[in-house]
Parts: structure tokens; C-alpha cells; sequence
């Protein structure tokens, strides 16, 4: 995971130096908390799904570019078999696992990801759009906008993602869900 996240954070750099931006600049221009951003760039830290959906569509690049390091290609489709997609953990406690990494100018960014338990607070991500999530195993904690929902199996939500959410595994067991956000 480390090794991971500190890629991610040099690609973050690579963007800004390219750019000939400074961390102030992309903080102010995509509407994310400077220390934030310099926490992420500096490859220490966490580095959340929203902060990165936010930078790459302010710049118009693909969200991939940031995540995985690679520029989607195709156009048509893009085929993703069971348990193949590109994956990133971005914590001990999540795992994104890309469905569509392939396919260029997508208009949403599905993902299978799985949150692992763990005693930690819940950690809350906010980002412009809309995300709609479909639980595949396990019992899952849902905060959004501090109302608390529980999912399991079969259950799914919509909602807006500019309200601060979160979510944890719950029972001690391993969740599985979709999420696309868009």
C-alpha cells in the first residue's frame, strides 16, 4: 500500500510541476483544503478517491492517469474480467479495484471497492457529483451527511457526494461493494 500511495503522490507532483503550478494553485483551483493537498503529495498520507476525481477533472485528464499511472485507450469497450481490474489500496482499511481503467472520456468511474474492519473513526470524503453504490458481501455503515444507514447484500443507494460520507465494515467481516461515481 505504501509503495502505492507514494506513486500516486509523485504522479501528483509530476502533474503540478508540469503545470508550473504551485500546491496553493491546485488547492484553490479545485476546491480542496491546501494542507490536504500537500498531505497527499507529500505520499505519507492518505490520499482519498474524491481529492483525485476533483484534480483530474479540473485538468481534464483521466482519473487513471493519477490512480494507476496509465492513460485509458479505448473507445468502444473496455472489458474488465472478474477480479482483473486495476487495483489500488489506498489504506490497510480500502481497495479500489478500477472496471473501466481502459476506456477514455468515461462519464462515470466504476469501481469494486473493499473496506476492511478495523477499529479507526470513520473517515469522510466529499466530491462534486453523484455516487451510487450496490453492496455485494458483507454488512456495511453508511454515513452520509450524518445520517447513519446499514447495507447489506443486494442493497444499494444514490446520493449526492457533496455531503460528507464514510463508511466501515461491520460484524467483523470483510465488505464487497460497486461503487460508480460520477
Amino acid at each position: 500500500m505504501d509503495e502505492q500511495i507514494k506513486q500516486i503522490a509523485e504522479r501528483l507532483r509530476g502533474l503540478r510541476d508540469a503545470m508550473e503550478l504551485t500546491p496553493n494553485d491546485i488547492a484553490n483551483e479545485c476546491g480542496i483544503d491546501k494542507d490536504e493537498y500537500e498531505r497527499a503529495e507529500s505520499g505519507e498520507h492518505d490520499i482519498s478517491v474524491s481529492m483525485l476525481q476533483q484534480i483530474a477533472r479540473h485538468y481534464n485528464i483521466a482519473l487513471d492517469a493519477l490512480m494507476f499511472g496509465e492513460e485509458p485507450k479505448m473507445s468502444t469497450y473496455f472489458l474488465t474480467r472478474a477480479g482483473k481490474g486495476i487495483s489500488v489500496e489506498r489504506t490497510k482499511a480500502y481497495k479500489y479495484q478500477s472496471l473501466a481503467a481502459g476506456f477514455k472520456d468515461r462519464k462515470a468511474d466504476p469501481f469494486i471497492v473493499t473496506v476492511e474492519p478495523n477499529d479507526r473513526p470513520m473517515h469522510y470524503n466529499t466530491h462534486a457529483g453523484q455516487e451510487f453504490n450496490l453492496v455485494i458481501e458483507g454488512t456495511l455503515l453508511l454515513s452520509i451527511g450524518g445520517k447513519e444507514l446499514t447495507l447489506t447484500p443486494g442493497d444499494s443507494i444514490y446520493f449526492n457526494s457533496s455531503l460528507p460520507h464514510g463508511m466501515k465494515a461491520l460484524d467483523g467481516k470483510t465488505v464487497r461493494f460497486l461503487a460508480i461515481i460520477m
